[in-house]
């Protein structure tokens, strides 16, 4: 889904900027919500990386290294 990068005014919630902000440490609202930004998508590919694994893991992909003897040559 692609999103149209515009400039123009926002309405965002000051209570919620200074609190992102305490928790970014960011000093400037246009660094904390660039901040926040790339907070949520290093979380989002966090995410989808541990869906992968469990899918990897319900598969058996791992299954060779519950036996030691196939990683410790």
């Amino acid at each position: 889904m692609g999103v149209a990068v515009v400039d123009e005014p926002m309405n965002i919630d000051a209570r919620a900027l200074m609190e992102a902000a305490k928790i970014l440490g960011t000093t400037t609202a246009g660094d904390t919500v660039n901040a926040a930004l790339r907070e949520i998508v290093a979380v989002r590919q966090r995410v989808e990386a541990l869906e992968e694994l469990g899918r990897m893991g319900r598969a058996g992909d791992f299954d060779e290294l519950l036996d030691k003897r196939n990683y410790r040559r």
